[in-house]
């Protein structure tokens, strides 16, 4: 299924094609995580590396980490090669969710290049803690890529899905207040009983939707990123340019009980 997306993303001109959290596997493992796991480097994963080198991918899959930890990775491969891999930090506990007792949580936010620019990768849950988006910000991305498997639950006002609604307020508000690119990819269909609602979409800087896929229904969305709106919505917005991450710091050590030395 990812070499046929892979192909059609390339017939349709795209640069980077993103799938969602755990594509290559399915989200509902449990006890089968272990044997769908694989190193980031695995064999298994080398026809997603071939395809690469016609264009980018960011694919989900479950990573088995050196000291055979299991993790929920999201591996970005460029000109046939691996060059990022984030692991999903905050692990869902609640509602429907048991992440955290099948995988091991990451441990940062790392932010990497490639030729749309500077770039986090937000999975699921990490995207709702708002240090998330924040740090990768604060770190100079222009992108937040957040690959997701949102199952659909609720109604919000207006009889809109609620899942969706609080999703799409999260983006915008992300994409404005930070001036980055959210790119929110969300997993499509039924697994284990549980629906996965789509409605990826593509949020600019300035809060606009530049596209968005409909709901529950698997789609191939085409989108532009522009890095020079990003430039002109930070000289407008110039939010990042005056934040002061020594007072942040500053206060989460305070609460920590750790030592603060700034050195400029």
């Amino acid at each position: 299924m990812h070499m046929s997306w892979i192909a059609r993303a390339k017939a349709a001109g795209a640069r980077l094609v993103i799938f969602p959290e755990l594509s290559l596997t399915g989200y509902y493992l449990k006890d089968l995580a272990a044997d769908v796991a694989c190193a980031a480097d695995d064999p298994q994963l080398a026809p997603i590396a071939k395809a690469s080198v016609d264009l980018d991918i960011s694919a989900g899959f479950v990573e088995r980490s050196a000291d055979a930890k299991l993790h929920i990775a999201q591996g970005h491969w460029s000109g046939g090669k691996l060059i990022h891999v984030h692991r999903k930090v905050y692990l869902p506990t609640y509602g429907i969710f048991d992440d955290g007792r099948y995988f091991g949580p990451g441990d940062r936010f790392d932010t990497y290049r490639w030729a749309g620019g500077t770039t986090g990768v937000a999975i699921c849950e990490d995207l709702w803690h708002v240090s998330t988006p924040y740090l990768y910000a604060a770190a100079g991305a222009t992108i937040v890529l957040a690959p997701s498997a949102s199952p659909g639950r609720g109604v919000a006002e207006g009889g809109d899905l609620g899942t969706a609604e609080s999703c799409r307020l999260m983006d915008r508000f992300y994409a404005s207040y930070l001036t980055v690119y959210v790119v929110y990819v969300n997993r499509v269909g039924h697994e284990d009983g549980i629906a996965f609602w789509g409605g990826s979409e593509i949020v600019a800087p300035d809060g606009t939707v530049a596209a968005r896929a409909p709901e529950f229904d698997e789609h191939l969305l085409v989108g532009e990123i522009d890095p020079d709106l990003v430039a002109r919505e930070r000289a407008r917005n110039p939010l990042l340019r005056d934040e002061r991450e020594d007072i942040v710091l500053r206060n989460i050590a305070g609460r920590l009980g750790l030592p603060f030395d700034r050195r400029d």
